[in-house]
């Protein structure tokens, strides 16, 4: 499949690394060291010029491009060149776009307009630290089948009652209906059988029903109760941290933010009556001190120093903050952050480079039992991928227990209809199924694929 990337920044390079393996990929890019440093990294091709130049794109290939995804710093150049690709052919057009003023307008442009996907990475980061605040003892948060199934990762502590059980005896102990379908122990990534002990400082992902989940870590946690988080104080007052604070407050969670640019501070105080804005330095201890950040049931770091937010998180968890999360890009930070045992860590590149990797992955077949969604997890050596089966295939109907799935694979979850079932042997896949799939492996497109 021909794939343009337009704009070879951190998202744009980290695409085009991961889909040249699969696709014939042209980055464009004004840059020259830019482009020059992706060609010697990756298998693409790559042109220095201006992407809303039609000679540029058609040098590029647009007439025979499937999907145009524009990533450049300007909102408005990622929605003029999505028009001018889509006029030139192109048949699906992504834009990142960032600004709130656009939120407004996004159904217009892709109904109107015929951007097939309007991406706001800031927007979706938000999103995806509301759902880890939902859940205190949660890491991290990921949905299927349109919400009707959790996949949630967290870290069995010391004394937990999950320390020390064989899966084949959790549910049974739990009296719940889940799944733990991965485990990272150290730097290993295990999908685990029934025999599969676990211990403490085991860092598990769990599906279940949204439900279930609940019940879960009601059932995990005796303080569920008390750990609900009811008062947040944001470090960083960027886009990222007005959408969080806008759905937060809307849900009745007393936010704080403090932001050190006072032109901001005014900007947010005007769209965010609900939030009480504090202009100062986020890591000045005295402004700590004044405000009672480690009083807040949770802290969330969001400035744009990877490092600083690392550090005002570890400050924060060794002052009691009951929930830390911390916003870091940088990939050899991210990974030095899980030895840090931080709570949950926020990658606004990882977050935008899976929803657009969801995207093509579910473009690659217009037919056949394909992709819907797909996650990339523990710095990509997990996938999470859920597939629709919209045929019937020779698997379709036979139980689990008689059928071969591939090393390093487990079917998560099925929901059909209302119903999320655990898989057990003798369940089986039907035509409509939603199919949820962990798997060490990468590159499935197609549900048969699994099967050996």
């Amino acid at each position: 499949m021909d794939i343009i990337i337009v704009g070879g920044g951190k998202v744009g390079s980290s695409l085009a690394e991961i889909l040249c393996a699969e696709h014939n990929i042209t980055v464009i890019d004004l840059n020259e060291t830019r482009i020059q440093s992706i060609i010697n990294d990756s298998d693409v091709k790559g042109i220095v010029g201006n992407c809303l130049q039609t000679a540029i794109l058609e040098e590029a290939g647009i007439g025979r491009c499937k999907i145009f995804i524009s990533l450049t710093d300007s909102d408005e150049v990622n929605i003029l060149s999505c028009l001018i690709a889509k006029k030139m052919k192109a048949r699906h057009c992504i834009a990142r776009v960032r600004n709130p003023e656009f939120d407004k307008q996004l159904v217009f442009m892709r109904e109107e307009l015929g951007i097939s996907m309007m991406i706001n990475p800031d927007y979706v980061s938000a999103n995806e630290i509301a759902k880890v605040l939902r859940f205190p003892d949660a890491i991290n948060i990921e949905t299927f089948a349109k919400g009707k199934v959790d996949l949630t990762e967290i870290r069995i502590t010391s004394g937990s009652i999950l320390e020390n059980i064989a899966l084949s005896q959790l549910s049974k102990r739990l009296k719940l209906d889940i799944l733990i379908c991965a485990v990272q122990r150290g730097d290993d990534v295990i999908i685990p059988n029934g025999n599969f002990v676990l211990h403490a400082g085991d860092k598990i992902h769990v599906t279940a029903s949204h439900t279930n989940m609940v019940k879960f870590f009601k059932s995990i946690s005796s303080a569920y109760r008390e750990k609900r988080v009811k008062s947040v104080v944001l470090i960083g007052g960027g886009r990222t941290g007005y959408h969080l604070a806008q759905h937060l407050s809307e849900t009745g969670v007393k936010v704080k933010i403090i932001e050190n640019d006072e032109k901001r501070c005014y900007e947010l105080s005007e769209r965010l009556d609900k939030v009480n804005i504090i202009c100062g330095d986020g890591t000045n201890p005295d402004i700590i001190r004044e405000e009672r950040v480690y009083d807040a049931d949770a802290v969330v770091s969001l400035t744009g120093i990877d490092e600083e937010n690392i550090l005002m998180s570890l400050l924060a968890k060794n002052n009691g903050v009951n929930k830390v999360v911390t916003k870091v890009n940088r990939l050899n930070l991210m990974q030095l952050s899980n030895s840090l045992n931080l709570d949950s860590v926020i990658s606004t590149k990882a977050i935008t480079v899976n929803q657009i990797l969801q995207y093509v992955r579910a473009k690659q077949n217009s037919t056949g039992n394909n992709i819907t969604t797909l996650y990339r997890l523990i710095n990509d050596r997990l996938e999470a991928i859920e597939f629709v089966c919209r045929e019937s295939r020779s698997y379709v109907g036979v139980p689990l227990k008689k059928l071969k799935l591939r090393e390093g694979i487990l079917i998560a979850s099925i929901a059909r209809g209302n119903q999320m079932i655990i898989p057990r042997g003798d369940d089986c896949i039907m035509v409509n199924d939603s199919v949820v799939v962990v798997t060490t492996n990468s590159g499935f497109e197609d549900l048969n694929e699994i099967f050996d």
